[in-house]
């Protein structure tokens, strides 16, 4: 049996993944009205194919609980944030659920970390807090990292299809987790040692984030002489070794935009291009606000109650608003004291988390006179003609109307 700690966006879908795959599997979240919501047959998020999941599972027969399970293999998959003064991972929920687990680990139970760490990690906080502990690796418990590889929106696929790696003191461990994995993961799994693991996860989203900013600064470029920074963009890659990601209005979700600042936490002296381009993409942001000043002055508008976010979510199609640059762009006004003032629509986002959040497109519509397109949801790829006679400024490239600004 496994037990799968943490059911949050990574830790709910692999528990389904792998319950509706025949691996026994008992869900554990501290999280009461979490757990309550999951016992009485829904999900705690949206995600394609989750649902349908979730009702595979449950007829497989996942449990789901607040308490840690006594077993041999347990799954761990809280939140590493980051530090954001040191830029280094804060492990405290990894280091907590571990302690908990070995007040009721079986003698040779196997510890896998899911959640995303900085390379040492598991050297530095988790081998410790397990030895203080008495028991020694490699007998008493065995530990394992294995980062997950999938992206909100997609999830479910990527579960089944992406390649993935196994991290492990000895091999025999690695193995038997791979068997475990490949209950349902159709990708090609590699075993390797724990610091490569850890490593290879963080390099991922790092490359994503470089090329990300590359792309951002090349918009500022194009800016300032009057270029089109996506034209440019689709002709280049054209070459047949060229592949240059889009430009937006800042980089949200819980991996690229926080796991690149692990490596610059840990090697302040060399991840010099790396730090440089997280605070390219950090203040994105501020730079879509400094245009739609100028837009704004462009047109005589002076009410920012007649100024659209649209947009809350960190990308389209999803309910997931973790490091929203949408939000930041909030925070920056409110630093500025000129929040609450504009009108703000998402329709993932149905309780209020925002000042003047509006739940109805057409009300949102109405209500502006410049809408600014912060997230490509289908809704408004869906829904261009009503935009028409409105200030359009498309921070995603996603309106198909004339006249609109850009980045």
């Amino acid at each position: 049996m496994v037990n799968v700690i943490g059911l949050g966006y990574i830790g709910l879908p692999t528990a389904l993944m792998m319950a509706s795959h025949g691996v026994e599997v008992i869900g554990t979240d501290y999280d009461e009205n979490k757990v309550k919501t999951l016992k009485e047959g829904r999900t705690t998020f949206k995600e394609k194919g989750l649902d349908e999941l979730f009702d595979k599972a449950v007829k497989s027969g996942i449990k789901f609980t607040t308490e840690y399970q006594v077993t041999d293999t347990y799954i761990i998959s809280v939140p590493t944030p980051y530090d954001k003064f040191t830029k280094r991972v804060d492990a405290k929920y990894v280091v907590e659920a571990v302690k908990d687990v070995l007040k009721v680990a079986q003698k040779g139970a196997i510890i896998v970390i899911e959640s995303t760490i900085s390379p040492g990690t598991i050297h530095k906080f988790v081998r410790p807090v397990v030895e203080e502990l008495g028991f020694k690796i490699g007998t008493d418990i065995h530990l394992v990292h294995a980062p997950e590889r999938i992206i909100p929106g997609n999830m479910v696929y990527e579960l089944l299809h992406n390649n993935r790696t196994i991290g492990a003191d000895e091999k025999e461990i690695g193995e038997k987790i791979k068997n475990l994995y490949a209950s349902f993961c159709g990708g090609e799994i590699v075993v390797t040692d724990i610091r490569t693991a850890e490593m290879t996860k963080v390099v991922e989203n790092t490359y994503r984030a470089v090329n990300i900013a590359f792309a951002n600064e090349l918009a500022k470029i194009c800016r300032y002489d009057g270029m089109d920074v996506y034209e440019i963009i689709k002709i280049c890659n054209m070459h047949p070794r060229v592949n240059i990601l889009q430009p937006g209005p800042g980089v949200g979700g819980h991996c690229i935009s926080v796991d690149p600042w692990f490596l610059v936490g840990d090697y302040p002296r060399i991840a010099k291009v790396i730090d440089e381009s997280m605070k390219t993409n950090d203040g994105m942001p501020e730079f879509v606000l400094n245009r739609i000043y100028e837009i704004m002055k462009e047109n005589n508008m002076k009410d920012l109650t007649r100024v659209g976010l649209y947009g809350l979510t960190y990308k389209e199609n999803v309910d997931d608003t973790r490091e929203s640059p949408t939000i930041q762009m909030l925070e920056s006004m409110d630093r500025h004291l000129c929040g609450h003032l504009v009108k703000v629509y998402d329709p993932f986002i149905k309780d209020d988390i925002v000042d003047n959040q509006v739940h109805d497109f057409d009300e949102f519509i109405n209500g502006v006179d410049l809408v600014v397109i912060l997230v490509g949801h289908d809704e408004i790829k869906n829904n261009m003609d009503k935009l028409k006679g409105k200030i359009v400024f498309d921070t995603r490239n996603v309106c198909s109307l004339d006249g609109v600004y850009k980045l």
